[in-house]
């Protein structure tokens, strides 16, 4: 009952006052529900009246499903970006689009309105308590989790482990990954039927590539799995993504009645295993790194990931976190390290092999690395077609498709360009009150035809080379107006832009610069296979119509 009132009372503490709504909850148990009820239904009301007369009125789509609006059909959509951008040609770059249980959503298609969420992530918009809720239970209160001033502490302290000049120092472990992963491909090859060639399922090898990588780079630890060393961790996200797809109408209802995530599914059930497990792999890493440091043990960089968390834990340090912090971080990087460069690395390889003139084209400006490596200089500003490739996969294949808030208060967003609103009247700028979800969908930042022209959804990485001036800046396109890395929101921006976006370019530049010159890649069933996403915790691409998510490549060894 505790968990039930506390979850209660934080849902409803932005709108309605804490002891209030605690007195309500401790009355008997049928009265403390239908006060409960009563207080839901007259929030309810008093937003949605207070909406009316002083919230921007937007046009959108028109809603054929009271309980969820569009958002199952934005779930279900293989390519949402396509969906937003039809409804944006017809109702204005900043529209509203029917959500749960007869609520709406704003979305934001306009640069200036986009840069200026962002610029108020973590303070005027803050994530919805659903989806504290469910971050708390897969990894803790970790630096995805926190907000506000918490945010700003945590990520401070772990800023100094994603410089360039210590993931400088990281380059060797990158491509010593690529090479396992060299050496584990050539001994199937070795055992394969096929003349010099195979067919290996590499998304699970990309994924064993990114865990091995966080694990040595971040915490000094080898989880093993390139050298076939069984992982509880791998497994863990092995099972989830097979054995258990995340259910929309879960996370819809979440939106707007944020306890509904507390109920038992077998989901929830495999997340908190999950969480467990990579405590479980975390803790004798943390305690080993903290008698080391009692004992006055010398050799680990002061700004990696494990030292600066042990670190922060002293007492005296400015940015102090507590044990428990320390240990939310480190699932959340395990989780990170396992997700999000493995689906890139593993969408790079498709492109690749589906783009035959591209693959041949960075192998042959990589071609000048026959007994060496590239330097972390050298992945960062001495190999464009890389870059390019790289900018390209991240472009069309980011792991997030939208970032969602809640306002934590009014607020009034600036338009680059006027919008009609449901009036007729055309205004410069939007007002949203409290309570009211934004939408910013990365997808279609990322794929608009109105910012990367007309082969917008195309994978050309030629694009980022005839598109820079002298200056570095983008000549030509729309897209300049976008903010982000790059122009690109795959790593969101602002106060949340992801932490560890430099280490993760280097990492997938490093590994696949290996990969590409030691072997050739083509799709198994030939030219015209089509590939899709398929939700798990982020989305992860596998050949259309087959089950789980294997992405089968024929991969053959270069003479």
């Amino acid at each position: 009952m505790a968990n039930v009132t506390e979850t209660i009372v934080s849902s409803l503490s932005p709108y309605i006052r804490p002891e209030t709504i605690t007195a309500l909850l401790h009355t008997k148990p049928t009265d403390a529900a239908l006060a409960a009820l009563s207080v839901f239904i007259l929030l309810r009301l008093a937003r949605a009246a207070k909406r009316r007369f002083t919230a921007t009125k937007l046009r959108g789509p028109p809603s054929e499903n009271w309980f969820f609006g569009v958002g199952d059909e934005v779930l279900r959509a293989p390519d949402s970006s396509a969906l937003y951008e039809e409804w944006e040609q017809a109702y204005g770059s900043v529209y509203q689009i029917p959500s749960t249980l007869g609520t709406h959503r704003v979305v934001l298609c306009d640069p200036r309105a986009i840069s200026h969420f962002y610029a108020k992530d973590t303070t005027t918009y803050v994530r919805t308590p659903g989806a504290l809720f469910m971050i708390e239970e897969l990894a803790g209160r970790n630096l995805l989790w926190a907000q506000g001033d918490a945010h700003k502490r945590q990520r401070k302290a772990l800023t100094p482990a994603f410089s360039n000049s210590a993931i400088r120092k990281l380059t060797s472990v990158f491509t010593d990954s690529g090479y396992k992963c060299v050496d584990a491909w050539n001994s199937i090859i070795e055992n394969s039927s096929e003349n010099n060639g195979a067919v290996i399922e590499v998304q699970g090898w990309m994924s064993n590539v990114s865990l091995d990588t966080i694990g040595i780079a971040g915490f000094a630890h080898d989880f093993g799995t390139l050298l076939g060393k069984h992982s509880s961790v791998s497994e863990g996200f092995d099972r989830m993504n097979v054995e258990s797809p995340p259910r929309n109408y879960r996370f819809l209802l979440s939106l707007v009645i944020p306890w509904i995530v507390k109920f038992p599914s077998k989901r929830r059930g495999m997340v908190k295993k999950l969480n467990s497990t990579m405590g479980e792999g975390a803790v004798p890493v943390l305690q080993r790194t903290r008698e080391e440091k009692a004992a006055g043990a010398k050799g680990g960089s002061e700004r990696s990931i494990i030292e600066l968390l042990i670190k922060s834990e002293d007492d005296s340090a400015e940015l102090h976190m507590s044990s428990q912090e320390v240990l939310d971080q480190m699932k959340l990087l395990i989780f990170a390290g396992y997700e999000t460069t493995s689906i890139a690395l593993t969408w790079a390889l498709i492109e690749l092999s589906k783009n035959q003139s591209t693959q041949t084209k960075l192998r042959e400006e990589l071609s000048q690395f026959t007994n060496s490596d590239p330097t972390y200089d050298q992945l960062t500003n001495s190999l464009p077609y890389l870059d390019a490739v790289a900018l390209e996969v991240l472009r069309l294949h980011g792991p997030v498709f939208e970032t969602t808030r809640m306002a934590g208060e009014d607020d009034i967003i600036p338009l680059s360009q006027p919008v009609t609103d449901a009036s007729g009247k055309l205004v410069d700028h939007v007002t949203v009150t409290k309570g009211t979800l934004v939408t910013v969908p990365i997808t279609y930042a990322n794929r608009s035809v109105k910012f990367w022209g007309p082969r917008s959804r195309e994978f050309v990485p030629e694009r980022w080379l005839d598109g820079y001036d002298s200056h570095g800046n983008l000549a030509k396109g729309a897209s300049k107006d976008l903010s982000g890395h790059r122009h690109l929101l795959t790593f969101a921006d602002g106060s949340r832009m992801c932490l560890g976006k430099a280490f993760a370019v280097a990492e997938f530049k490093a590994v696949l610069s290996v990969l590409v010159r030691n072997f050739a890649f083509e799709l198994r069933d030939g030219p015209d296979t089509k590939f899709e996403s398929q939700r798990t915790f982020l989305p992860r691409p596998r050949v259309a119509g087959e089950k789980g998510v294997n992405v089968p490549l024929r991969v053959r060894r270069l003479d």
